[in-house]
């Protein structure tokens, strides 16, 4: 096995087995190191990937950007160089790691896409599902997504035995593996108690909650359906998905007042800084007020 094809692969076994990382994160961490040893071979004559510096790798981002990637795609691709090079520099593959200091191109922020309060009211409170088993599902799909901020992978991987009825809670496998526990309130409590009857009266014995009615997991595609069918009554929003839910629980709490360090625990967030993008959303809003009702606002 030649020494490239050697060190990604041990640098690829480690991430599933030591790290934990799901297939799809493993997979692309492949192509992003496959497109790296190509480019290293065929624009910079370098034939073994552990060879490579820091103008090799920064060349390599220029290139991407350059071919219209995006600086987000880029800095993903960095972020996975830098990972495989500090694995290498671990195993002694390698002697010094200067790719380590290569900075990548900032990327803009984007302020989270979320849904306005009325517009969910209107969508749980207003708008009338079916009383079939799909239509039950599907409600209690959106009320779980919006009023606990889980992930998609996360309520698709969800279980029956994971919905603690007589505790009001949830427990969810987040990313990596880690558990974390979510309260529900009296009003979602009785819904997933009355779906898990209705799906227990039903025959579906899957030890996942939400199934199809052949008694088959929901797929992460299926859930994305339900969604942007249903968002699509209530909302002009563009994005329309799962993850905008997401966007929208953490926006609400934090409007509410509720405190950033619970909601980062809520979200299984492993950093505050990826829960404080949410508070842009609450600052806008507190301009919004300043503007609407201060006598010296300019209005």
């Amino acid at each position: 096995m030649a020494a490239n094809e050697s060190a990604i692969k041990d640098f690829l076994n480690y991430l599933k087995k030591v790290k934990k990382l799901s297939s799809h994160t493993i997979i692309s961490y492949q192509n992003d190191l496959d497109q790296f040893t190509l480019f290293l071979s065929e624009e910079c004559g370098v034939k073994d990937i552990t060879k490579a510096n820091h103008q090799h790798a920064r060349g390599f981002i220029a290139k991407l950007i350059d071919e219209k990637n995006s600086p987000r795609t880029a800095n993903r691709k960095l972020s996975c160089l830098k990972a495989f090079y500090k694995y290498c520099l671990q195993q002694d593959l390698i002697k010094v790691n200067t790719i380590s200091k290569v900075q990548g191109p900032r990327t803009p922020k984007k302020l989270p896409v979320f849904v306005e309060e009325a517009n969910m009211d209107k969508l749980l409170k207003d708008l009338k599902f079916d009383d079939s088993y799909k239509g039950i599902q599907s409600k209690l799909i959106l009320d779980l997504l919006y009023q606990t901020g889980i992930r998609r992978s996360e309520l698709t991987g969800l279980k029956t035995n994971d919905v603690d009825i007589f505790n009001s809670e949830i427990k969810v496998l987040g990313k990596r593996n880690k558990e974390r526990i979510i309260p529900v309130n009296i009003e979602l409590k009785r819904n997933l108690e009355t779906f898990v009857t209705v799906k227990r009266d039903k025959g579906l014995t899957n030890e996942f909650m939400f199934v199809t009615e052949k008694n088959k997991p929901l797929s992460a595609s299926q859930v994305y359906t339900i969604v942007k069918k249903y968002l699509s009554l209530v909302t002009t929003l563009h994005k329309r998905s799962p993850h905008v839910l997401r966007h929208t629980f953490a926006t609400h709490l934090l409007n509410n007042g509720a405190n950033i360090n619970a909601v980062k625990e809520l979200l299984g967030h492993a950093n505050l800084s990826a829960t404080q993008i949410y508070t842009h959303n609450t600052i806008e809003k507190l301009k919004k007020t300043y503007l609407q009702a201060h006598p010296r606002s300019g209005n």
